[in-house]
């Protein structure tokens, strides 16, 4: 199997996702054929998951390929390492993440944002929820996180409280080195 072939998969089924979305079909589930089905659960993904970035990626610009790729491979690799590649049966629902206006030590949405990407890396979201939605665009641009480094902290420290810290660390813009 060629190294990258995963990416190459994922980079096909993205494009034709947008695609179908640009020509209006809303219909998630008439995107993939059932091969391209298993080889988005081979990753960790279901066809709702290209659909809901498809939709904000045509209405608002983002995010782009790029940062969806590194969501995407941040999901993969929990996906690999530590699920072993087997699906989780269970599902968060939108009444079960913390409401919008929670906050942890003054923040904002952390709360919330902190559960979705946790539900996220467990392949646990349910249909109508997105990790990286325009709300956590907001809070992840207002903290200088990129999306896929705030996946990487959750999964990396499990307690809210080292999230916390790594947010407010995280809160000043790198700027690149010449």
């Amino acid at each position: 199997m060629e190294l990258n072939a995963w990416t190459k998969g994922l980079r096909g089924a993205y494009d034709k996702a947008l695609s179908l979305y640009r020509d209006g079909n809303r219909d998630d589930s008439s995107y993939f054929a059932d091969d391209e089905k298993r080889f988005l659960a081979s990753i960790g993904l279901r066809p709702i998951n290209l659909y809901d970035y498809a939709e904000d990626f045509v209405s608002a610009a983002e995010p782009d390929w790029e940062t969806f790729l590194l969501i995407a491979a941040a999901r993969r690799d929990y996906f690999l390492f530590e699920q072993e590649g087997c699906a989780n049966p269970e599902e968060i629902t939108a009444d079960q993440l913390a409401p919008m206006s929670a906050t942890l030590d003054g923040i904002a949405w952390l709360p919330r944002i902190i559960q979705k990407a946790r539900a996220f890396l467990q392949g646990a979201l349910c249909h109508d929820i997105m990790y990286c939605c325009g709300g956590d665009r907001r809070f992840l641009k207002e903290n200088c996180l990129h999306p896929a480094d705030f996946l990487r902290a959750v999964w990396a420290k499990t307690d809210d409280q080292k999230i916390l810290s790594f947010v407010r660390r995280s809160g000043t813009p790198n700027e690149p080195t010449s």
